[in-house]
Protein backbone atom coordinates (compact mmCIF):
# COMPACT_ATOMS: atom_id res chain seq x y z
CA UNK A 1 0.00 0.00 0.00
CA UNK A 2 3.05 2.35 0.35
CA UNK A 3 3.08 6.04 1.82
CA UNK A 4 2.24 7.41 3.94
CA UNK A 5 3.54 5.22 6.73
CA UNK A 6 1.06 6.26 9.18
CA UNK A 7 -1.99 4.39 9.94
CA UNK A 8 -4.89 3.31 12.64
CA UNK A 9 -7.79 1.21 12.68
CA UNK A 10 -9.14 -1.20 9.66
CA UNK A 11 -12.98 -1.84 9.22
CA UNK A 12 -14.65 -3.82 6.55
CA UNK A 13 -17.51 -3.21 4.82
CA UNK A 14 -19.67 -6.02 5.17
CA UNK A 15 -22.09 -4.87 2.19
CA UNK A 16 -19.72 -4.52 -0.22
CA UNK A 17 -16.75 -6.73 0.95
CA UNK A 18 -14.19 -3.93 1.06
CA UNK A 19 -11.53 -2.71 3.19
CA UNK A 20 -10.93 0.70 4.62
CA UNK A 21 -7.84 1.58 5.87
CA UNK A 22 -6.90 4.79 7.80
CA UNK A 23 -3.62 5.64 6.10
CA UNK A 24 -2.15 8.86 7.20
CA UNK A 25 -4.29 11.97 6.00
CA UNK A 26 -6.55 9.57 4.03
CA UNK A 27 -8.58 6.33 4.00
CA UNK A 28 -7.40 3.47 1.72
CA UNK A 29 -10.10 1.47 0.15
CA UNK A 30 -8.95 -2.42 -0.81
CA UNK A 31 -10.76 -4.96 -2.58
CA UNK A 32 -11.48 -7.60 0.07
CA UNK A 33 -11.04 -10.57 -1.95
CA UNK A 34 -8.49 -9.45 -4.38
CA UNK A 35 -6.19 -7.04 -2.45
CA UNK A 36 -6.60 -4.58 -5.60
CA UNK A 37 -6.90 -0.78 -4.50
CA UNK A 38 -9.92 0.80 -5.40
CA UNK A 39 -9.88 4.17 -4.45
CA UNK A 40 -9.35 6.74 -1.60
CA UNK A 41 -11.24 9.20 0.55
CA UNK A 42 -9.43 12.12 1.06
CA UNK A 43 -8.96 15.59 2.88
CA UNK A 44 -7.79 14.63 6.14
CA UNK A 45 -4.49 16.85 6.62
CA UNK A 46 -4.75 15.85 10.79
CA UNK A 47 -5.18 12.17 10.20
CA UNK A 48 -7.97 9.57 9.92
CA UNK A 49 -8.51 6.92 12.83
CA UNK A 50 -11.88 5.76 13.12
CA UNK A 51 -13.94 4.16 10.22
CA UNK A 52 -17.53 3.44 10.81
CA UNK A 53 -20.67 2.79 8.23
CA UNK A 54 -23.97 4.00 8.10
CA UNK A 55 -26.37 1.07 8.88
CA UNK A 56 -28.30 1.56 5.61
CA UNK A 57 -25.36 1.68 3.84
CA UNK A 58 -25.02 4.89 2.00
CA UNK A 59 -22.47 7.07 4.00
CA UNK A 60 -19.25 6.02 6.01
CA UNK A 61 -17.48 8.26 8.87
CA UNK A 62 -14.29 8.62 9.89
CA UNK A 63 -12.05 11.68 11.25
CA UNK A 64 -9.49 14.26 11.64
CA UNK A 65 -8.01 14.17 14.86
CA UNK A 66 -6.03 16.74 14.87
CA UNK A 67 -8.92 19.22 14.08
CA UNK A 68 -11.39 17.26 16.10
CA UNK A 69 -13.69 16.99 13.25
CA UNK A 70 -15.78 14.47 11.39
CA UNK A 71 -15.85 13.42 7.76
CA UNK A 72 -19.02 12.27 6.16
CA UNK A 73 -18.19 10.27 2.85
CA UNK A 74 -20.46 8.59 0.40
CA UNK A 75 -20.01 4.77 0.22
CA UNK A 76 -20.33 4.25 -3.55
CA UNK A 77 -18.17 7.08 -4.86
CA UNK A 78 -15.89 7.75 -2.03
CA UNK A 79 -16.24 11.60 -2.26
CA UNK A 80 -16.47 13.53 1.19
CA UNK A 81 -19.96 14.95 1.23
CA UNK A 82 -19.60 17.07 4.57
CA UNK A 83 -17.30 17.81 7.59
CA UNK A 84 -19.04 18.36 10.78
CA UNK A 85 -16.72 19.94 13.75
CA UNK A 86 -16.78 17.36 16.49
CA UNK A 87 -14.38 17.04 19.37
CA UNK A 88 -9.60 17.38 19.81
CA UNK A 89 -8.59 14.01 19.46
CA UNK A 90 -11.49 12.14 17.58
CA UNK A 91 -10.55 8.76 17.04
CA UNK A 92 -12.74 5.02 17.53
CA UNK A 93 -15.96 5.27 16.00
CA UNK A 94 -18.96 3.05 15.88
CA UNK A 95 -22.62 3.07 14.88
CA UNK A 96 -25.32 1.90 16.62
CA UNK A 97 -27.38 -0.40 14.08
CA UNK A 98 -30.53 0.47 16.57
CA UNK A 99 -30.81 4.28 16.53
CA UNK A 100 -28.33 4.98 13.76
CA UNK A 101 -26.51 6.86 15.70
CA UNK A 102 -22.64 7.26 15.00
CA UNK A 103 -20.26 7.64 18.45
CA UNK A 104 -17.22 9.25 18.38
CA UNK A 105 -14.65 8.68 20.79
CA UNK A 106 -12.85 11.52 21.51
CA UNK A 107 -9.42 9.58 23.31
CA UNK A 108 -7.85 12.52 24.97
CA UNK A 109 -10.76 14.75 25.25
CA UNK A 110 -12.71 12.33 27.33
CA UNK A 111 -15.77 11.69 25.82
CA UNK A 112 -17.99 10.62 23.27
CA UNK A 113 -19.61 12.52 20.46
CA UNK A 114 -23.22 11.57 18.99
CA UNK A 115 -23.81 12.18 15.35
CA UNK A 116 -27.82 11.95 14.34
CA UNK A 117 -27.12 10.83 10.33
CA UNK A 118 -30.32 12.79 10.05
CA UNK A 119 -29.44 15.70 10.33
CA UNK A 120 -25.63 15.10 10.29
CA UNK A 121 -25.09 16.96 13.14
CA UNK A 122 -23.46 16.06 17.01
CA UNK A 123 -26.41 16.17 18.63
CA UNK A 124 -24.88 15.33 22.44
CA UNK A 125 -21.75 14.65 23.98
CA UNK A 126 -21.09 12.41 26.67
CA UNK A 127 -18.70 12.62 29.30
CA UNK A 128 -16.52 9.89 30.84
CA UNK A 129 -14.05 11.47 32.69
CA UNK A 130 -11.05 9.51 32.02
CA UNK A 131 -8.79 8.70 28.28
CA UNK A 132 -10.89 6.68 26.16
CA UNK A 133 -10.09 3.98 23.58
CA UNK A 134 -12.43 1.95 21.45
CA UNK A 135 -16.34 1.52 20.95
CA UNK A 136 -18.44 -1.28 19.83
CA UNK A 137 -22.74 -1.62 19.86
CA UNK A 138 -24.54 -4.77 21.07
CA UNK A 139 -27.18 -4.35 18.29
CA UNK A 140 -29.73 -4.19 20.87
CA UNK A 141 -29.36 -0.30 22.20
CA UNK A 142 -26.22 -0.43 23.63
CA UNK A 143 -22.61 0.68 23.33
CA UNK A 144 -19.65 0.12 25.40
CA UNK A 145 -16.53 1.98 25.63
CA UNK A 146 -12.99 1.43 26.89
CA UNK A 147 -12.08 3.84 29.72
CA UNK A 148 -7.96 2.80 29.12
CA UNK A 149 -7.13 5.74 31.57
CA UNK A 150 -9.51 4.48 34.07
CA UNK A 151 -9.03 0.76 33.66
CA UNK A 152 -13.13 0.30 33.01
CA UNK A 153 -15.67 0.00 30.63
CA UNK A 154 -18.50 2.29 30.36
CA UNK A 155 -22.05 1.26 28.87
CA UNK A 156 -23.72 4.25 27.35
CA UNK A 157 -27.71 3.92 26.05
CA UNK A 158 -28.00 4.68 22.62
CA UNK A 159 -31.64 5.94 23.02
CA UNK A 160 -30.80 8.48 25.84
CA UNK A 161 -26.67 9.10 24.72
CA UNK A 162 -26.54 8.73 28.68
CA UNK A 163 -24.18 6.36 30.66
CA UNK A 164 -26.01 3.74 32.17
CA UNK A 165 -23.31 1.72 33.65
CA UNK A 166 -19.98 1.66 34.67
CA UNK A 167 -17.34 -1.27 35.39
CA UNK A 168 -14.15 -1.66 36.85
CA UNK A 169 -11.52 -3.96 34.82
CA UNK A 170 -9.20 -3.25 37.75
CA UNK A 171 -6.22 -6.14 36.27
CA UNK A 172 -6.72 -4.62 32.91
CA UNK A 173 -4.36 -1.73 32.38
CA UNK A 174 -4.69 0.60 29.71
CA UNK A 175 -7.52 -1.66 27.61
CA UNK A 176 -7.42 -0.64 23.93
CA UNK A 177 -8.75 -3.80 21.83
CA UNK A 178 -12.82 -4.63 21.72
CA UNK A 179 -14.96 -7.20 20.57
CA UNK A 180 -18.23 -8.74 21.19
CA UNK A 181 -20.26 -11.64 20.88
CA UNK A 182 -23.40 -10.57 20.98
CA UNK A 183 -24.94 -13.81 21.04
CA UNK A 184 -23.32 -14.74 24.14
CA UNK A 185 -23.61 -11.45 25.35
CA UNK A 186 -19.73 -11.49 26.31
CA UNK A 187 -17.25 -8.47 25.57
CA UNK A 188 -13.38 -9.11 24.77
CA UNK A 189 -10.96 -6.36 25.25
CA UNK A 190 -7.23 -6.56 25.65
CA UNK A 191 -5.17 -4.90 27.89
CA UNK A 192 -1.24 -3.28 27.59
CA UNK A 193 0.00 -5.81 30.07
CA UNK A 194 -1.09 -8.75 27.83
CA UNK A 195 -4.23 -10.27 29.43
CA UNK A 196 -7.44 -10.89 27.29
CA UNK A 197 -10.53 -10.19 29.63
CA UNK A 198 -13.93 -11.56 28.93
CA UNK A 199 -16.46 -9.61 30.90
CA UNK A 200 -20.39 -10.08 31.20
CA UNK A 201 -21.99 -7.29 29.03
CA UNK A 202 -25.12 -7.63 31.58
CA UNK A 203 -23.37 -7.84 34.54
CA UNK A 204 -19.83 -6.40 34.05
CA UNK A 205 -18.12 -9.63 35.92
CA UNK A 206 -15.07 -10.57 34.24
CA UNK A 207 -15.66 -14.20 33.78
CA UNK A 208 -12.27 -15.45 32.17
CA UNK A 209 -8.39 -14.08 32.12
CA UNK A 210 -6.58 -14.81 29.32
CA UNK A 211 -2.72 -14.67 27.91
CA UNK A 212 -2.04 -12.60 25.22
CA UNK A 213 0.63 -11.35 23.23
CA UNK A 214 2.42 -7.82 23.52
CA UNK A 215 1.17 -4.43 22.40
CA UNK A 216 -2.48 -5.47 21.27
CA UNK A 217 -4.53 -2.69 19.87
CA UNK A 218 -7.61 -4.22 18.44
CA UNK A 219 -9.84 -7.19 19.15
CA UNK A 220 -11.94 -9.24 16.65
CA UNK A 221 -14.55 -11.76 16.71
CA UNK A 222 -15.39 -14.11 14.11
CA UNK A 223 -19.44 -14.91 15.06
CA UNK A 224 -19.28 -18.52 12.85
CA UNK A 225 -16.33 -19.78 13.56
CA UNK A 226 -16.41 -18.73 17.48
CA UNK A 227 -13.08 -17.33 17.77
CA UNK A 228 -11.25 -14.44 19.15
CA UNK A 229 -8.21 -12.64 18.05
CA UNK A 230 -6.24 -10.01 19.56
CA UNK A 231 -3.71 -8.36 16.95
CA UNK A 232 -0.23 -7.77 19.13
CA UNK A 233 1.91 -5.08 17.58
CA UNK A 234 4.66 -5.25 19.66
CA UNK A 235 5.70 -8.76 19.62
CA UNK A 236 4.27 -9.58 16.10
CA UNK A 237 1.45 -12.02 16.64
CA UNK A 238 -2.38 -12.36 16.64
CA UNK A 239 -3.41 -14.39 19.63
CA UNK A 240 -6.33 -17.13 18.90
CA UNK A 241 -8.93 -18.12 21.52
CA UNK A 242 -11.86 -20.28 20.70
CA UNK A 243 -15.00 -19.70 22.75
CA UNK A 244 -16.54 -23.28 24.05
CA UNK A 245 -19.17 -21.77 25.87
CA UNK A 246 -20.26 -18.30 27.09
CA UNK A 247 -17.76 -18.67 29.64
CA UNK A 248 -15.03 -21.47 28.99
CA UNK A 249 -12.12 -20.33 26.09
CA UNK A 250 -9.68 -22.37 24.89
CA UNK A 251 -5.75 -20.97 23.55
CA UNK A 252 -5.50 -21.98 19.58
CA UNK A 253 -2.24 -21.73 17.85
CA UNK A 254 -0.58 -18.27 17.83
CA UNK A 255 -0.35 -16.20 14.04
CA UNK A 256 3.06 -15.12 13.08
CA UNK A 257 2.80 -11.33 11.53
CA UNK A 258 5.25 -8.86 11.74
CA UNK A 259 5.92 -6.15 14.55
CA UNK A 260 3.90 -3.11 13.95
CA UNK A 261 0.88 -5.24 12.90
CA UNK A 262 -1.29 -3.91 15.58
CA UNK A 263 -4.85 -2.96 14.22
CA UNK A 264 -7.12 -5.58 11.59
CA UNK A 265 -10.73 -6.03 10.78
CA UNK A 266 -12.27 -9.22 9.94
CA UNK A 267 -15.21 -10.52 7.71
CA UNK A 268 -17.55 -12.41 9.08
CA UNK A 269 -18.10 -14.95 6.47
CA UNK A 270 -15.61 -15.93 5.73
CA UNK A 271 -13.41 -15.39 8.65
CA UNK A 272 -10.37 -13.42 6.81
CA UNK A 273 -8.59 -11.16 8.68
CA UNK A 274 -7.36 -7.91 7.48
CA UNK A 275 -4.08 -6.60 9.52
CA UNK A 276 -2.14 -3.47 8.83
CA UNK A 277 1.53 -3.52 9.25
CA UNK A 278 4.79 -1.62 8.11
CA UNK A 279 8.36 -3.20 8.03
CA UNK A 280 10.56 -1.22 10.76
CA UNK A 281 13.84 0.16 10.36
CA UNK A 282 16.64 -1.55 12.32
CA UNK A 283 17.76 0.36 15.98
CA UNK A 284 21.00 0.44 17.51
CA UNK A 285 21.49 -1.77 20.77
CA UNK A 286 19.94 -0.35 23.71
CA UNK A 287 17.85 2.16 21.53
CA UNK A 288 15.11 3.60 23.54
CA UNK A 289 11.39 4.42 22.02
CA UNK A 290 9.68 2.95 18.76
CA UNK A 291 11.61 2.37 15.91
CA UNK A 292 10.96 4.20 12.36
CA UNK A 293 8.59 2.24 9.72
CA UNK A 294 10.65 1.78 6.96
CA UNK A 295 9.60 5.09 3.79
CA UNK A 296 6.85 3.12 1.68
CA UNK A 297 6.40 -0.29 3.31
CA UNK A 298 3.37 -0.16 4.73
CA UNK A 299 1.06 -3.11 3.80
CA UNK A 300 -1.99 -4.93 4.55
CA UNK A 301 -1.84 -8.88 5.52
CA UNK A 302 -4.66 -11.02 4.37
CA UNK A 303 -4.84 -14.16 6.69
CA UNK A 304 -7.61 -16.81 5.83
CA UNK A 305 -8.73 -19.21 8.91
CA UNK A 306 -7.45 -22.79 10.02
CA UNK A 307 -10.04 -25.21 8.95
Amino acid sequence: MGAPDRWDYVSFEVRSGRVFVAHGDRLTVVDGQSGAILGEVTGFPGGTHGIAFSPSGGKGYTDDGASGTIGIFDLKSLKTLKRIKGVEDADGIATDPVTGKVFVVNGDSKNVSVVDPATEAVVATIELGGKLEFAVADGAGKLFVNGAERSELARIDTATNAVDARWSIASCTSPHGLGMDTQSRRLFVSCTNNLLLVVNADSGAVVASLPIGAGSDAVAFDPVRKRIFSSNGRDGTISVYEERSADHYVALPTIRTTVSAKTMALDPRSGRLYVAAGEQEAQAPGAKGKAKIVPGSFKLLFIDPAP
